[in-house]
């Protein structure tokens, strides 16, 4: 049988509406949320299963509604979501024909998947399901001596007997479940490799092969080969690969690129706070002003940012990170143009704050006020057509006299409105004439340009 290979032409194709949307909703949800303690806590406390399990009979998220969660993620500017289906614990919050571990045996009594599917697509969201490849709950997965296991330490456990590859046949059926009872689906997230539990110890090409069978038009994260050992950045990518890079908790200094220096597509992952599940006592928000620069530094760097919320036990969005999505959204609400479908602009980073770009047409996000007009690095005022306020259309004066003549590839823009420095990013739209557009396709083609505006 011919061995799978990547194809390069079928990635970019599958690829165009996520390097569009640039902005999603993470949300960790489980059984995890009635302790309330991250969706580690199993982990971290060594916790016996019976202990561990006795929550699932009080499962009963009475709140839940994910039209609200829907309409929040929209209202945010968030293009799409992924939501998880079975965290490491190995409760899922759909109804698979594999365990009973599943939260239509709570007193929920529902497939939570089904009602997020169909919530998110009527508000014309991409939905991305998140799958943890390792499971504390299987009995024919690996315990002692595990890393993350709860009974790694556990001496009971030393001897455990348990067959992997009984394992694999669980974990392939619950992800084809997951591919065919829910429609169309756009993202699968799986969570995580490590130790010897990497690519084809998951049997990788076989599962990816069925996968893409049932979802020909499906975007995978690199995890299934190894956090942070994406062959995406080789030549010859494995197939089971996946279409972007997912750094967590960690904004790549210059963005991702493959060992010939081209930009290769990746995502941040980033918590509101400090934990992905529920904590009751969260803290340490972020706020929403920064929230929004890191996802402009994102875009700037031709990445996206997947930005997460943890549901309470009761199935609802803790109010602090609804109002910071709110917040998020009455920025986008005037500013998105400068986010959805722009990237690397190929200029160096001004002294002031980010630039994105998109087409003929460069974002510079101001988030430091400048002393006088704003330099447009990179950018020779022999190129440009027209300067505005991307918020509200207002023609920004180009400044060109006896302070500003000597810097040739330097375009010098006043925007007194830019001098507010509690706003969150005041952003100057420059368009420029038709004849720069070639140097606009090939640095949107990705190449690491740093340079600027021919």
């Amino acid at each position: 049988m011919t061995k799978p290979v990547f194809d390069r032409a079928d990635h970019t194709r599958r690829m165009e509406w996520f390097n569009d949307a640039r902005f999603g909703m993470f949300i960790h949800w489980g059984l995890y949320a009635i302790p309330a303690r991250g969706e580690w806590y199993r982990s971290h406390a060594e916790m016996k299963r019976e202990e561990y399990d006795k929550y699932i009979h009080e499962f009963n998220p009475t709140n839940y509604d994910p039209k609200v969660w829907a309409r929040a993620a929209k209202e945010a500017g968030m293009k799409y979501a992924v939501l998880t289906t079975k965290h490491h614990d190995g409760f899922c919050l759909f109804d698979t024909a594999f365990t009973d571990f599943k939260a239509t045996n709570s007193p929920a009594k529902r497939d939570l998947i089904k009602e997020y599917v169909d919530a998110f697509r009527a508000e014309g969201l991409k939905v991305g399901f998140y799958y943890s490849s390792i499971d504390w709950h299987h009995p024919h997965y690996q315990v002692y001596g595990d890393q993350a296991h709860p009974q790694r330490n556990d001496e009971a456990y030393k001897d455990y007997k348990f067959d992997f590859n009984i394992y694999l046949e669980y974990m392939h059926g619950q992800v084809k479940e997951l591919m065919t009872n829910y429609g169309k689906i756009d993202i699968l997230w799986f969570d995580y490799s490590y130790d010897n539990l990497q690519g084809e110890a998951w049997n990788a090409t076989e599962l990816v092969k069925m996968i893409r069978t049932h979802q020909p038009d499906i975007i995978i994260n690199d995890r299934l080969e190894g956090t942070g050992n994406s062959s995406l950045k080789t030549e010859a990518p494995n197939y089971f690969t996946g279409d972007f890079v997912s750094p967590e908790q960690l904004i790549p200094p210059e963005g991702m690129f493959d060992k010939v220096g081209n930009r290769i597509p990746w995502e941040a992952c980033l918590t509101m706070n400090q934990n992905w599940g529920y904590v009751a006592r969260h803290g340490n928000y972020k706020s929403p002003r920064m929230l929004v620069r890191k996802m402009i530094e994102c875009v700037s760097k031709g990445g996206n940012i997947l930005l997460n919320v943890g549901p309470d036990s009761k199935g609802r969005i803790p109010t602090q990170s609804m109002q910071i999505m709110k917040e998020i959204g009455e920025w986008m609400n005037l500013h998105s143009e400068s986010i959805y479908g722009c990237g690397y602009a190929g200029l160096p980073k001004p002294d002031f704050g980010r630039v994105t770009r998109k087409g003929n047409k460069l974002y510079f996000h101001i988030i430091e006020p400048t002393i006088g007009p704003a330099p447009l690095l990179g950018v020779p005022l022999s190129t440009v057509e027209k300067v505005r306020s991307l918020a509200d259309g207002t023609e920004l004066y180009i400044i060109d006299d006896f302070r500003t003549q000597h810097y040739k590839d330097v375009t010098f823009v006043w925007a007194p409105d830019a001098n507010d420095d509690t706003q969150t990013a005041y952003v100057i739209e420059v368009t420029l004439k038709e004849d720069n557009a070639a140097d606009s396709a090939k640095v949107e083609g990705g190449s690491n340009v740093t340079g600027g505006i021919a």
